[in-house]
């Protein structure tokens, strides 16, 4: 709170889940990874094949959280309510475990 209250600019709480980038040999790995992945509720995962056909495969969850708390300076939500998106995050943290 005493950071925010120092804040001259916009202030956002932002959690960002862990990301697994995985370098496959063969297309056919890299679609069994990805079945995984999706079938154990990591839902924003996906396969990229460079142009050097480089075939990686990221494993994502989405558990992300996006809050902004201040604008210009102006504090723009309650102290019990950036309690409440601590809790949040911490308990998307320990999904991420």
């Amino acid at each position: 709170m005493a950071a925010l209250a120092k804040a001259t600019g916009d202030v956002v709480l932002k959690f960002e889940p862990f990301v697994l980038h995985v370098l496959c040999q063969e297309l056919q790995d890299a679609q069994l990874l990805h079945s995984a992945a999706i079938d154990s509720g990591f839902r924003n995962s996906g396969i990229t094949v460079g142009r050097g056909g480089k075939i990686m495969m990221a494993v994502r969850s989405t558990h992300c959280l996006e809050v902004p708390l201040s604008h210009k300076g102006k504090l723009m939500v309650s102290e019990e309510y950036i309690e409440f998106l601590i809790h949040v995050a911490n308990r998307k943290m320990e999904e991420n475990t």
